[in-house]
């Protein structure tokens, strides 16, 4: 008996008109679609005349249903797996059904469309040369604030999801810890009647979201931009770093006490070098 191929299906984030002709063709050919929430779903379903099986497979029940769907696809049955809206597996189940089905050998075809990640980086008019996806962060403050320090000296824009109960929080949390001139684009609601995209400074773009009830609604793609490379530079090089080439080089020349700070911290030298010469230069003042 032939084995059955999985088929990862991306599905519309808002608007049921993004859709794929494949996606179309997949969705209605195969034995089975699993789906993150059949009820959600089904309006998809019908609205697209698709009648095929559909199985609930969410995060409570991954584990079971990923070996119901294998036997299955092992048996020669075909599958389809997709999310709520977007590209499945994006901060949404799906992990165990694809590893499984290729540890049993099972053929796993992408058929791509939208994502909101994707969608939100495209207009949000922050660096797109390189990106960071983060995903949910942690739901509590002091939690939070924990790993958005981790990204201080990121230079790739940071794509994070966020709900309409703790956006406020998460705008607060980046102006605590990355500062009031951050750049931050909030992205909510994307392909649907309400679309909004707003940017600036995340101290400006806290006080817009608290002061608008409106803007509180919806489901929300939040980008941080990264800071640039002199920023990242200047970053890594911070007063201890330079105290500690200062009193290395009361023992040895700027160039070595340079090198030997390197080896100790794993900054580079010549970013030590350029900022120990820095701080030499008169400050213009009278």
């Amino acid at each position: 008996m032939n084995i059955g191929n999985l088929y990862i299906v991306a599905t519309p984030i808002g608007n049921l008109s993004d859709i794929t002709l494949r996606a179309l063709e997949t969705l209605k050919s195969v034995d089975i679609v699993a789906a993150e929430d059949t009820r959600h779903s089904r309006k998809l379903f019908n609205a697209h005349n698709i009648e095929t099986a559909l199985w609930a497979v969410h995060e409570h029940n991954e584990d079971a249903k990923s070996n119901a769907l294998v036997e299955k696809l092992l048996s020669g049955k075909s599958v389809a797996l997709i999310s709520d809206a977007g590209t499945p597996l994006i901060s949404d189940p799906g992990y165990r059904v694809v590893t499984r089905a290729r540890e049993a050998g099972i053929q796993v075809y992408t058929i791509p469309g939208p994502c909101a990640a994707i969608a939100a980086l495209s207009v949000s008019g922050l660096g797109t040369d390189r990106f960071l996806f983060v995903g949910f962060l942690a739901p509590k403050t002091s939690a939070r604030q924990k790993q958005l320090q981790e990204f201080v000296d990121e230079r790739a824009t940071l794509i994070v999801y966020e709900s309409p109960r703790r956006v406020l929080g998460l705008l607060a949390d980046i102006l605590e810890v990355m500062g009031a001139d951050k750049v931050v684009c909030l992205a909510k609601e994307l392909t649907k009647t309400y679309e909004t995209v707003l940017s600036g400074p995340v101290d400006s773009l806290l006080e817009q979201v608290h002061a608008n009830p409106d803007l509180q609604r919806g489901e929300f793609v939040v980008l941080i931009s990264g800071v640039s490379k002199k920023q990242h530079d200047e970053q890594l090089v911070d007063g201890k770093t330079l105290a500690w080439v200062g009193m290395a080089q009361q023992h040895l020349p700027l160039k070595k006490a340079c090198a030997l700070v390197s080896e100790m911290t794993g900054v580079k030298k010549n970013l030590l070098y350029k900022a120990a010469l820095k701080g030499k230069e008169p400050s213009g003042d009278s």
